[in-house]
Formats: structure tokens, sequence, C-alpha cells
């Protein structure tokens, strides 16, 4: 176990660091990228280390918005995320990842109640060690995740001639002009655009929206459907994108 590093995440209002740029020099393809996402300066030292010398190429930011900037831009093989971020949870970050992307994920963290690790993984980390922690362990998980995922794939993107999302970067274009979405019309429009041509039932949008089991609550779905549809569709009441199967669900138009 390591000795002589504090763990406890410093939340002061002065803006940490941030090191976009990849520490290790040699760019040999084989290397997997690895960003770690954590304001303690000790710590990323550490782990930059540690990568180097095992031969992984590293990334770091110090913030959860600079740490989702370098995951877009940067595509990294696996992220190192601490949940103790000044800015934004680490939670919010890894909610945030998933938006877009399949990117693996240990999140490294002083919080060690069974109740943390169960809401991480159920919000998408892939693995979690708690600190203090041993680097030989952090290794291994790291080549477990080599081992069983595949390389990161690009941000989604949807684009056909009248709608272009960015899931990434969350932007919402409507031929060629950008829309400003509230956050339940985004949410729904964002599960439109990740399951694009695909019938999906009231039951199906009720429940990973807004995490209704209950079918019968479908008004609430009709509403925000009209919402979307008045900042979508040339003509609202007569819509060519998100498309109404009678009796069924709903269904994002992807023809030209």
């Amino acid at each position: 176990m390591l000795s002589g590093v504090k763990f406890i995440a410093t939340l002061t209002k002065r803006r940490p660091p941030v090191n976009l740029r990849p520490t290790a020099m040699d760019s040999t393809p084989a290397k997997t990228v690895v960003l770690f996402i954590d304001d303690e300066i000790q710590i990323r030292r550490l782990i930059r280390a540690c990568l180097e010398k095992n031969g992984y190429e590293a990334l770091e930011a110090a913030t959860g918005k600079d740490g989702l900037a370098a995951a877009i831009d940067s595509q990294p093989g696996i992220i190192i995320l601490d949940l103790g971020l000044p800015d934004m949870d680490g939670m919010t970050v890894l909610r945030r990842l998933r938006e877009w992307s399949k990117i693996p994920v240990i999140v490294l963290s002083v919080r060690d109640r069974d109740s943390d690790k169960v809401l991480a993984l159920d919000s998408g980390a892939n693995d979690y060690l708690s600190k203090p922690f041993s680097t030989n362990e952090l290794l291994a998980r790291l080549r477990v995740l080599q081992r069983y995922h595949q390389p990161a794939e690009k941000p989604s993107v949807f684009n056909s001639s009248q709608l272009q999302v960015d899931l990434a970067a969350r932007t919402v274009k409507v031929r060629g002009h950008p829309v400003q979405l509230a956050r339940t019309e985004y949410a729904l429009l964002r599960y439109f655009v990740q399951h694009a041509g695909r019938v999906l039932t009231h039951r199906q949008l009720l429940r990973e929206v807004w995490h209704l089991e209950d079918a019968g609550k479908t008004a609430r779905l009709r509403v925000y459907v009209t919402y979307l549809r008045e900042k979508l569709e040339l003509n609202p009441s007569k819509p060519e994108l998100l498309i109404t199967v009678p009796g069924v669900g709903y269904r994002l138009n992807v023809s030209e």
C-alpha cells in the first residue's frame, strides 16, 4: 500500500492545473492511452509515473470539465476517474461520459462504502478501486480492462438532412441552426438518437428517460414529444422526424 500520500480531495476555489498533452513522448500505436482525472497533484504524479514506467501513454486532467474535454478530443483507451473533483462530482462526469461513449472507466476514490461502489457501477463504471491503493493492483485492473474491452469508439454524431445531434458536445442543430433544449427534452431526444430508426414503446421511453415503470403515464411523454416537435419540426402538426406509431410509441425517422 502507498504511504506518505494524502488521498483526501482538496476542494478549493483555485482551478488546478491541467495537462491535456500526452506525458509520454513515445507515440507507438500499440500503447494504450490512459486518461486520469484527479485534482490531487500528488496522485497525478504517482499515476503518471506508474503508467509511463509500464508502457502506457498518459493524459491527465484536474477537473471534471477538462476531463470530459480530454475524453472527447483524445479518445483514450481507459479512464481513471476520481469522484471528489473541484468543479463537479465524479458521478456527474461518469454519467455525462456514458451519454456518448463506452470508454472503460476505473473509479479511484476515497469513498469506500458499498453504496458508493454500487452507485458508481450502476452509473457506468467498469471497476472501482478505493484509496489508498496499490499501484500493482491498479495495473492489474488496467490489464483486465484491456483484455475484455474493445478500443473506445469516436463520439456518436447523428446526422440527417434536417437534424444534427452531437452526443459528446451535447449540441443540437435543426437544418443547420442551433437549438436549445431543456434537460428533459434533450434526454428524450438523446434516447431517440441512440436508437434512431427503431420503434420505441411508451414503456421503454418512460423507463429510460423518466425511470418510471408505469406505462399508463403516457400523458407526460406526449407532452414532451410535443415540445420536441415544436422545436425540431418544420410543421409540428405533420411531423417528419418524430413519427407516431399508433398504439405503440414513437420512432426517430432516419430517412433523408
